[in-house]
């Protein structure tokens, strides 16, 4: 990704939504503005990763993406992958962690790797089922 995809600020459409959401709920512009631009990031990111099976490389070119305010703003399944050591990386460091990572994924996963992660037991399925009869309540508002 390069660079940060804000939407153009001066259609008048958005300018009446910004007035709306600044006087109904206050909710001030730039965090709007950087909220949608973190949703068109990730909703671009995520279409490498269709199935189980699939896996890409997520760059983001963009030395704003590390800022807090954008940062935040990213989905979890995305905040959870930057880490200290993936970050303002020049261009040959990330070359490096390529050529490591595509081969590394490019294995076939055993049954076992994949457990807890992508596929559940009976077990498991039934430890979630009685959490969310538990906490279905704060499942819910988290998700």
């Amino acid at each position: 990704m390069l660079g940060v995809p804000y939407v153009y600020t001066e259609s008048r459409i958005l300018r009446a939504r910004l007035e709306y959401l600044r006087e109904q709920l206050g909710i001030r512009e730039n965090d709007f503005l950087t909220f949608d631009a973190m949703r068109q990031a990730a909703q671009c990111m995520g279409r490498a990763l269709r199935g189980k099976s699939d896996y890409g490389l997520m760059v983001f070119a963009d030395k704003r993406f590390s800022r807090k305010d954008k940062m935040g703003k990213l989905p979890r399944w995305i905040q959870e992958y930057i880490t200290p050591g993936n970050i303002n990386l020049s261009i040959e460091e990330a070359a490096v962690i390529a050529r490591k990572w595509f081969p590394l994924m490019a294995q076939s996963f055993t049954k076992e790797h994949q457990l807890g992660i992508s596929l559940l037991t009976e077990e498991m399925l039934r430890e979630k089922e009685l959490l969310g009869k538990k906490f279905g309540h704060v499942l819910e508002e988290v998700d």
